[in-house]
């Protein structure tokens, strides 16, 4: 099976099944010397973990990291950091009932036919269990990133009907996590939490958005151009489970518009250059220009829902399936870190990667 590594200077492979004995992450390329901040990296993952809230699954894992090479008394040696986190409380036997069929709109079907074998408990490698992998690299990632003072923030912008404007909020994590559905605007996420909580009590499931927000990013990081920074940044958030689109800047709103009224100005402000409006999102021809790069991410409502569905078992026979189990009815609030931990590993392997650029 191929696929399970990602970036080229700071490069990571993650490992493991949704109930296997462990999930885990080889990181490959980050530079001797840099300070772990443990507590750090456990509250990234705490905000991805299940059975955070009535909201989302109930599955009750620790989520401890373990660092079993690459790290000695607090900081990176420079040689390949590997790290495990256990499965602690799988529960295969809900997944009994779907081991000779397949779920709608899930991976069961498309698994089977590409290996002749699939791991059919949670999901096994297709289970968005696997993230919680990356933000573990994603956190040292960002640790790196915080040296140069580039700042990673994401939140909930929409969950199914349920959208903020598109104006771009400058908050904390802080304030993010003070609502239960990661959104920074109390009056729609009190909406939302009741959204969400009614879908669960139907049986039912929702999608929704995550806006992305990366501050102090440099001039520079990006390499056209196959290995544009919006591309490998699109590559990244489409590898994440249930996402389905990606924009950056002014997206698919901006094709509407005249030249005119998208080009971004050059000004010189405080003897630097910036761009009197920002709709390139802070990328252009590949390559950041010193401006916020800002990007939304949207999210299919979670596959595994406990209505009965109609589906066929792997001899072809028409059935009917409701599956068992315990499941998000909105994948949105808990996929905000892994958000975050994916952009954290483009920009820090592109920032490694410009300072090979130029003697």
């Amino acid at each position: 099976m191929a696929g399970n590594s990602f970036g080229t200077l700071f490069k990571i492979t993650t490992f493991g099944e949704s109930h296997g004995p462990m999930i885990g992450v080889v990181i490959d390329g980050c530079p001797a010397g840099l300070q772990l901040d443990l507590s750090y990296i456990q509250a990234q993952l705490d905000r991805r973990k299940p059975g955070q809230s009535a909201l989302t699954t109930q599955r009750k894992e620790s989520d401890v990291v373990q660092f079993v090479s690459g790290v000695f008394e607090g900081k990176t040696l420079g040689t390949p950091i590997a790290a495990i986190l256990q499965n602690e409380d799988a529960k295969s036997q809900d997944y009994a009932s779907i081991q000779n069929s397949f779920r709608p709109s899930h991976a069961d079907y498309t698994y089977q036919e590409k290996f002749g074998i699939r791991d059919y408990r949670g999901g096994g490698r297709s289970s968005a269990r696997e993230t919680a992998a990356r933000v573990v690299a994603g956190s040292i990632a960002e640790l790196l990133l915080k040296t140069e003072n580039i700042r990673i923030t994401a939140y909930v912008s929409g969950i199914g009907s349920l959208q903020m404007d598109k104006q771009l909020q400058k908050v904390s994590r802080h304030e993010i996590d003070q609502s239960l559905v990661r959104c920074p605007n109390k009056i729609l996420s009190d909406q939302m939490e009741a959204l969400v909580a009614k879908a669960k009590k139907e049986g039912d499931s929702l999608g929704g958005v995550i806006t992305c927000l990366i501050e102090n990013c440099p001039v520079g990081l990006g390499e056209p151009v196959f290995d544009r920074l919006q591309a490998d940044l699109a590559k990244a958030m489409l590898s994440i489970n249930a996402v389905k689109g990606f924009e950056y800047g002014s997206g698919f709103e901006g094709s509407t518009w005249y030249g005119s009224q998208h080009n971004d100005e050059f000004v010189l402000k405080n003897g630097k250059v910036e761009t009197s409006s920002n709709h390139s999102g802070g990328i252009q021809g590949g390559i950041s220009n010193g401006m916020d790069i800002y990007f939304r991410v949207a999210f299919k409502p979670t596959a595994t829902i406990l209505k009965p569905q109609n589906t066929i078992n792997d001899q072809g026979e028409k059935i009917t399936q409701q599956v068992q189990g315990r499941h998000d009815p909105c994948v949105v609030p808990r996929a905000v870190p892994i958000v975050e931990s994916m952009a954290a590993l483009v920009l820090a392997d592109h920032f490694l990667r410009h300072k090979t650029a130029k003697i």
